[in-house]
């Protein structure tokens, strides 16, 4: 019988979380004529510093205290509308500049609907980690106003007796930015950009670009080695504009800049697709979801071009006879590597399983379990989207498999497993 270690901790929605983002007005401006961006300053330019001082100490009064550095942000955002318009701050007094920064920032509650859909991996920093402990870093797909899904984060700590306790979320969060073109919205590759005083745990990515627009979903990190040795966590999500999607990469080496970048070729068209953490056989490997049904395995030569694939998997038993799919980047033990695998079955009860792939040659299956080793069941049924457990990566620990998973679209769990017991139901 299959071992399993539910830790009671849960994470939750949360509309208290608000965080201050930049509002680039002019990307909804339209017509012809001073740009809206330009309008709004002069209107600010022209008042008198009296009233320019009411109209910042009630802006102050509803906001400062709600996040963090408040009058440093509308500062720095000055700072970018004046480099946008040639102004000279010189000639502008402190209350003004941050008025005027203070129009073009919003506030954004960005876990208000659902926090849900994690993945895992080790994270950069391992010093003063004691024997049998490990720190982590979870991203979190967290969904807000409009149902706009962007990536949060969280740091903690586990270890090899089942424990798991997460770094405290700082009091205010703050949202990576571009440092690009206020006129329009970006399109293809963005770098954004942590701010240098947030901690990892305290930073929302949120979309930026017009394939973006309509949420960041369902990031699979990846901590990935190249062939020199090099290391880089690439993470795979899907971009979606509302009526279309696109699969695209979040790539970072120091987690202060991130570069999102988009796939191309016909495999990238689809949702879920999960990198294998090194080449196998000097190829990048990647596991796909082509047909929205079966599991597929894609090769490339290149990380941002992918074309083709083989299926893998199919459904085979009666919780995953619907679809199935991955459930986050493969893990290399020495048995192969360890796929997680999501299955949908009746009355679209989601289940999460596993699968054994060889380690020189992913296109062979060793073995799958029979019966899911996650399913939705009694108070993990209820939710924004009820019966669904699933997850976007887990970590291997010593022999132990920790899983963050998420419940419902509403909520986050955490579950601990034994690898070897695993690997033992499956045939």
């Amino acid at each position: 019988m299959l071992e399993l270690f539910n830790h009671a901790l849960r994470l939750k929605a949360d509309p208290s979380r608000v965080v201050v983002r930049p509002f680039h007005i002019a990307w909804q401006s339209s017509g012809k004529g001073p740009s809206r961006t330009e309008r709004l300053v002069r209107e600010v330019l022209e008042m008198s510093p009296g009233e320019a001082r009411t109209q910042l100490a009630l802006v102050l009064k509803d906001f400062e205290a709600r996040h963090w550095q408040t009058r440093r942000v509308f500062m720095t955002r000055y700072d970018e509308i004046e480099q946008l318009l040639g102004l000279d701050g010189s000639q502008i007094g402190d209350e003004k500049r941050q008025l005027i920064g203070a129009y073009f920032c919003h506030e954004y509650s960005y876990a208000a609907a659902a926090l849900m859909n994690p993945s895992a991996v080790p994270h950069h920093d391992q010093s003063g980690m004691p024997e049998g402990s490990l720190r982590i870093l979870m991203s979190l797909r967290a969904v807000g106003e409009g149902h706009i899904s962007s990536v949060a984060f969280r740091e903690g700590i586990i270890t090899d007796r089942n424990e798991l306790k997460l770094a405290p979320e700082p009091p205010f969060a703050t949202a990576a930015d571009t440092h690009g073109n206020e006129e329009e919205m970006p399109e293809g590759p963005v770098t954004v950009h942590r701010h240098r005083d947030s901690t990892l745990s305290g930073t929302v990515i949120f979309p930026i670009t017009k394939a973006q627009s309509n949420g960041l979903e369902d990031l699979r990190i990846c901590h990935f080695t190249h062939d020199d040795g090099s290391q880089e966590w690439i993470g795979t999500y899907t971009a979606y504009n509302g009526s279309q999607i696109q699969s695209e990469l979040l790539r970072t080496r120091d987690w202060r800049a991130f570069d999102l970048v988009p796939m191309t070729g016909g495999a990238a068209r689809n949702k879920g697709m999960a990198l294998f953490p090194r080449k196998i056989g000097g190829r990048y490997m990647m596991l796909g979801r082509q047909d929205g049904e079966n599991i597929f395995l894609h090769s490339s030569e290149s990380l941002t071009d992918w074309e083709g694939g083989e299926t893998l998997m199919t459904p085979l038993y009666p919780w995953e006879l619907v679809q199935m799919g991955n459930c986050g980047p493969p893990i290399e033990t020495d048995a192969g590597w360890l796929v997680l695998t999501h299955g949908v079955g009746a009355m679209r009860k989601y289940s999460i399983g596993a699968a054994l792939l060889d380690l020189d040659d992913p296109s062979k299956v060793i073995g799958r379990t029979r019966e899911p080793i996650l399913a939705a069941a009694d108070q993990d049924r209820e939710g924004y989207v009820p019966n669904v457990v699933y997850t976007c990566g887990a970590i291997k620990h010593g022999d132990k498999l920790f899983i963050p998973y998420g419940v419902a679209d509403s909520s986050v769990a955490f579950a601990f497993v034994p690898v070897q017991s695993m690997i033992d139901q499956m045939v």
